[in-house]
């Protein structure tokens, strides 16, 4: 539109305006970046998959909100020892300053927060609990939904044998078993209070068929809902002790599993009522990342992408 020519363009921009060339962290950009400068009390880390699946680790200030300032590292790999050793190229005294820091519960990233940040309390981000929690929801529904697949292919191939028209049945909204269970996958994500009328309708055949996504579907609203609650952290062991309880009553194996996750991480899911942080600003800057490097339609030169966000976030 304004007459210049876009590969020239480009060019022009890597190798002369975006100072590229003589860009300092240019040397090692393809295995790590550091902006000590950006090191604040609240940190983010986090993981991200910049091209072809592979992983980098990702250090963000929680004061930038995903926005100018937010990056303090960006590091290939998630291996702890590699993060670790290029972490502790920031300052002694910038990460003892540091009081916080929002993580998922990987073992390894727990190792990387205790050694690279000592004096930081370690808050594990409330959606990946959650998460954990719908998954095991999902995990049911997906269950029945094969049991619907194979009931439905066992009524058209004995109505094929007999030569008759198969008898599928037809739920009061239009659904029949499989699609009931295949469209119920939206709004078991959600809270009830948000479902929509239809949505509240295919809840109420969904739950009369099968009893047990209903339960299951309470357990996982019933930990949403102890987050949701602007309450203390004595409270919040209280309210965990009852929901372990429901649990336990449930025999449900996977919400078993996640109740012994919750226990082997205890004190720093609690730590999240005292603080009630979250890597909400970490995901979002992973997300702007993703896009930056949709809109370039995969990636080249890593170390300028790099650069690039460098210049975007700072």
């Amino acid at each position: 539109m304004y007459g210049v020519n876009g590969k020239k363009f480009r060019r022009q921009y890597k190798k002369s305006l975006s100072d590229f060339k003589n860009w300092k962290q240019k040397p090692h950009a393809e295995d790590y970046i550091l902006f000590s400068e950006n090191c604040s009390e609240n940190l983010s880390l986090d993981e991200v998959a910049l091209s072809e699946g592979e992983l980098y680790t990702v250090l963000t200030s929680k004061t930038a909100r995903g926005r100018k300032g937010s990056i303090v590292a960006i590091i290939k790999g998630t291996k702890s020892e590699n993060v670790i050793e290029k972490l502790m190229k920031i300052g002694r005294k910038l990460r003892q300053k540091v009081k916080e820091v929002t993580l998922d519960m990987a073992g390894s990233m727990k190792l990387i927060a205790k050694i690279s940040f000592p004096n930081a309390v370690q808050v594990i981000d409330r959606f990946h609990v959650q998460k954990l929690a719908i998954e095991a929801v999902q995990e049911l529904r997906i269950k029945h939904r094969w049991e619907a697949i194979d009931l439905e292919n066992e009524i058209l191939k004995q109505a094929k044998d007999k030569k008759t028209k198969p008898e599928i049945e037809v739920f009061e909204n239009n659904d029949t078993r499989k699609q009931l269970l295949v469209r119920s996958r939206y709004f078991l994500y959600k809270s009830c209070e948000k479902w929509t009328q239809n949505q509240r309708l295919r809840a109420g055949i969904l739950f009369r068929e099968y009893p047990d996504l209903e339960l299951a579907y309470n357990l996982a609203d019933g930990l949403r809902k102890i987050y949701n609650q602007n309450i203390t952290k004595s409270v919040a062991m209280l309210k965990l002790a009852h929901w372990f309880k429901d649990v336990e009553e449930s025999g449900f194996k996977s919400f078993t599993t996640l109740k012994n996750t919750i226990t082997n991480h205890y004190n720093d899911i609690l730590n999240y009522f005292e603080i009630r942080s979250t890597n909400a600003s970490a995901e979002s800057f992973n997300a702007k990342i993703k896009n930056f490097r949709l809109q370039l339609r995969g990636v080249k030169d890593k170390a300028f992408l790099d650069q690039s966000q460098k210049l975007c976030a700072n």
